[in-house]
């Protein structure tokens, strides 16, 4: 499993859709020692494979480098930004936040977002969620002379600005994007895990570009693999928090999505993975979400199609600058996906479809 420093490495990473270079280059020298060869989609999404049986089935699990943020769409007059949402915001959670802002040429500037304090709201104002579209930067200089000196310009990424940290429980891990930074180190593990294996399979471990406007790394990297079977590797709502519905619980093992809002869960791959858990005393949820999805939504239906399945680390408060994850899911999921690649031939692919 990645050391807590790698983790830390990995989310403090910026890397929004359509500017995935730092995680793009991470996670490929991160597979190459594991890997038989590390190649990339024209897109830029990151595909190792580890050939086991040349004639096996092809085993596609990915997980996205990019994670949601901004992209500066203005430069006003008196010195501020305006941005773009790159992937799905919701405004209340952030206002008065710090960002990163990384130029071109990637010098890196702080920022935090504009709020107007209660103080000279109206009552109806203070009613109202902020608009994203009303959303600015402030870096704290005058002029848009000045923050053209400092090389920013339109299109410049803008990323949350979090720092990794286990919290009072060291089992419990905060930081900003791992949605889905996780699913990649997933991907990482397994590989480092099955390098000295003899398996039936080919094994394809993928880190997809532009997942959060999307799924448009997966699109191409799965035409690029043709699978026999594709794994969306990401995180998923944990709900057992205050007013939560308490069906997808922390540190109680990965979640199988039955549904969500780009697949319905391939039914005979999800009795191979139940098998499988069972037999390794691999802890594993049931549950589903009715917006959102993974990479497996575009992965499955690549060329004639395949069974397809996302995988999600519970987390709480994704989509915002700070979430957090719970250890035991994520060596759990590690360990599932490991013993599948190991077990899955032919013959488990021909009863997955006929199922």
């Amino acid at each position: 499993m990645m050391k807590l420093d790698q983790l830390k490495a990995i989310t403090e990473l910026n890397a929004v859709p359509g500017n995935e270079s730092q995680a793009r280059e991470f996670v490929a020298k991160a597979l190459t020692p594991f890997a038989d060869k590390v190649e990339f989609d024209n897109l830029g999404s990151v595909v190792g494979v580890k050939v086991g049986n040349p004639k096996g089935p092809k085993i596609y699990m990915s997980g996205h480098l990019d994670e949601v943020g901004f992209m500066v769409s203005a430069i006003t007059k008196e010195g501020f930004l305006k941005v773009l949402p790159l992937g799905g915001w919701w405004s209340q959670v952030v206002l008065a936040q710090q960002m990163t802002i990384t130029t071109q040429e990637g010098k890196t500037y702080r920022a935090v977002v504009g709020s107007r304090p209660p103080h000279i709201l109206s009552v109806e104002e203070r009613k109202q969620p902020v608009d994203l579209k009303d959303i600015f930067l402030d870096l704290g200089v005058k002029g848009e002379e000045k923050i053209k000196e400092m090389g920013i310009q339109i299109g410049d990424m803008v990323t949350p600005y979090t720092q990794f940290q286990v919290l009072a429980d060291e089992n419990v891990w905060l930081a900003k994007a791992w949605d889905n930074r996780i699913g990649c180190a997933i991907m990482i593990d397994v590989a480092e895990n099955l390098k000295n294996e003899s398996i039936p399979s080919q094994a394809y471990y993928v880190a997809t570009v532009q997942e959060e406007v999307g799924l448009r790394g997966a699109r191409t990297s799965a035409n690029m693999v043709d699978p026999d079977i594709a794994f969306g590797v990401d995180v998923t709502v944990a709900t057992d928090y205050l007013g939560g519905d308490k069906d997808c619980n922390f540190g109680e093992g990965p979640a199988i999505l039955v549904y969500d809002g780009g697949l319905v869960g391939h039914r005979g791959l999800r009795k191979q993975l139940m098998k499988i858990a069972k037999k390794h005393n691999i802890p594993v949820q049931l549950t589903y979400l009715n917006r959102g999805t993974t990479d497996a939504g575009a992965a499955h239906l690549a060329h004639a199609g395949a069974p397809a399945m996302s995988l999600g680390i519970p987390s709480r408060y994704i989509h915002s600058h700070t979430s957090m994850i719970h250890k035991q899911d994520y060596e759990y999921a590690v360990k599932l996906l490991t013993e599948f690649v190991k077990a899955c031939d032919w013959d488990m692919v021909n009863e997955i479809k006929n199922d």
